[in-house]
């Protein structure tokens, strides 16, 4: 994975109803109305037949659907439904990974067909993917993975994950590595050691953290940076911004996240400009942006700067709503958020929900999402003509797509920092046997069918067309934190709104630098395990709606 999987994603799962107005996302677990698993008992009865490979056939994946080489029993923590698993093999999980996988995916075409007896599962499911590449040469499918299923409800059902309330950004991922702190959750332990923005960490568990080459160096610097258990603690050292120096035992524990910080009024030459920190796509954002909104309507702000820069997406169905509060009905004029398109097999239909297609618009009230359907509050909206977006490549998806949603009713974007990640696709997380699979199963287009940003979006300041957007290509600044009118992106936007101007570019060209450089040394470079690879890759988790639309 690139550098663009790193922004921890959290997300919600839906569960629709008889009474459901709406499908908003397909956030996937064991026992969700959302996913593909059939209701069962768990009851450890063996398959009814043994499974065979056969190649360039593909029977039904439901004839391999919960039959697991481990199955789970008793009764899901999150669905309270007995767990469908029943007794079977590995070459079943495979085969139900292999049909719905032809089924699905969205480039099912250009999937290999191996036989996967020679495979463990995990290895098999990361066959399953297109080895196809952009325009630019980078992968076309870099949000292909798996991850344990009770590791990712807990994460996103409960808002909360094992860690130190850490995001890193990682600048350089080779020798001489650059890790900093991007921002701390209030009250985690991290904030609670004195640890903010801008900290740099120099070593981790007595590896150097800049300089060592080694394979078993890089393994120990990323067990020491994404810790896989409560209560792991490391020994860590950091420089602080002032040039100190501090070595502390962090300790992982439960951190609620705050996907919403820094809301605040900036009383500038352009007048009263809204400022808010975005950082996760989940529904525990809603009421936050909500209080947000209403504040800055209250206090008559004239513009308005998001700062997604570490945002990996989240709930389409949130974006929609967030690009209503900013537009408003004026603006929108009845016209959609998005529109999605599944592969060949499904021109008319939802290939998981069964579902005919139907454009998102931009939704106007507020969301139960733990019910799946809308309530009587209507969001606040500013009625904005321009909106300013603070962007690194850890911007990615769901808020990729309100950007395009914006510009798809000519609202003006204009876009400050990095390129975007890159991703005009979306998936369903589903269940088998315990472990959660994210494979891209749709593309999203907006009201004026662009959708053609998979090597990301690039502020530009002479922007063209397409993918390149009005702004200021500009490297992240660790020197200040965030909300900061000095800081480098958010002082940028703020000077623009009056000069339409850019900074210098010298500002801007550290970063991309510094990547190439690291690109070609060929020392060990950092990956990072799976759950948080899914930073970026699990985000755009989204359906449909009905018919019966706002």
């Amino acid at each position: 994975m690139d550098q663009t999987q790193k922004k921890q994603c959290s997300k919600v799962r839906l569960i629709c109803s008889a009474l459901t107005m709406l499908v908003l996302t397909a956030c996937g677990g064991g026992g969700d109305s959302g996913n593909t698993t059939t209701p069962g008992g768990g009851t450890g009865n063996p398959p009814a037949t043994t499974p065979v490979w056969q190649a360039g056939v593909y029977a039904p994946e439901s004839q391999y659907q919960a039959q697991c080489a481990a199955p789970r029993s008793g009764i899901d923590p999150y669905s309270q439904q007995p767990y469908p698993d029943k007794a079977g093999s590995a070459l079943h999980e495979k085969l139900w990974l292999r049909s719905w996988s032809n089924r699905t995916y969205l480039w099912y075409r250009e999937l290999p067909d191996p036989d996967p007896t020679s495979y463990s599962v995990a290895d098999y499911f990361k066959l399953l993917r297109t080895t196809a590449l952009t325009d630019s040469g980078a992968a076309k499918d870099n949000y292909h993975f798996s991850e344990a299923t009770a590791s990712y409800l807990q994460r996103t059902q409960g808002g909360v994950e094992a860690g130190y309330g850490i995001e890193w950004s990682i600048a350089a991922s080779r020798p001489p590595r650059k890790i900093y702190i991007a921002y701390t959750e209030p009250g985690s332990p991290a904030a609670q050691q004195g640890l903010s923005r801008g900290a740099m960490l120099v070593e981790a568990n007595g590896v150097d953290v800049v300089n060592d080459n080694t394979q078993a160096g890089v393994d120990l610097i990323n067990a020491a940076l994404f810790p896989r258990q409560l209560g792991q603690s490391s020994q860590m050292t950091f420089v602080k911004t002032d040039g100190s120096r501090v070595n502390l035992t962090m300790q992982s524990a439960q951190v609620p996240t705050t996907p919403v910080q820094n809301v605040k009024v900036l009383q500038t030459p352009a007048g009263k400009v809204g400022y808010l920190q975005f950082n996760s796509h989940i529904a525990l954002a809603q009421p936050l942006l909500i209080d947000a909104f209403t504040q800055f309507r209250d206090q008559g702000v004239q513009e308005l700067v998001l700062d997604i820069r570490y945002n990996g997406g989240g709930l389409l169905a949130l974006a929609s709503q967030l690009g209503y509060m900013v537009a408003g009905p004026n603006v929108i004029q009845n016209r959609i958020f998005e529109k999605n398109t599944f592969n060949d097999k499904y021109p008319n239909t939802d290939p998981v929900t069964g579902r005919a297609l139907q454009p998102m618009p931009f939704y106007n009230r507020g969301i139960d999402y733990q019910q799946g359907q809308f309530t009587n509050q209507t969001l606040p909206n500013l009625t904005l003509k321009r909106v300013f977006v603070l962007t690194t490549d850890g911007t990615c998806s769901a808020s990729e797509a309100l950007m395009n949603g914006l510009r798809g009713v000519d609202l003006e974007v204009i876009q400050i920092g990095g390129k975007t990640c890159g991703k005009p696709y979306g998936f369903y997380p589903t269940d088998n046997c315990g472990t959660t699979y994210f494979t891209i199963q749709f593309s999203g287009v907006n009201a004026k069918n662009f959708g053609e940003f998979a090597d990301g979006f690039r502020p530009t300041p002479a922007p063209q067309f397409g993918a390149d957007v009005k702004g200021c290509p500009l490297a992240d600044d660790f020197s200040n934190q965030l909300g900061d009118p000095k800081e480098r992106l958010l002082g940028a936007a703020l000077n623009y709104m009056t000069s339409l101007s850019c900074p210098p570019v010298s500002l801007s060209t550290a970063t991309a630098e510094t990547t190439q450089a690291q690109q070609q040394n060929g020392l060990p470079v950092l990956t990072k395990d799976p759950r948080h690879e899914a930073v970026i890759l699990e985000n755009k988790l989204r359906q449909p709606v009905l018919p019966e639309q706002l």
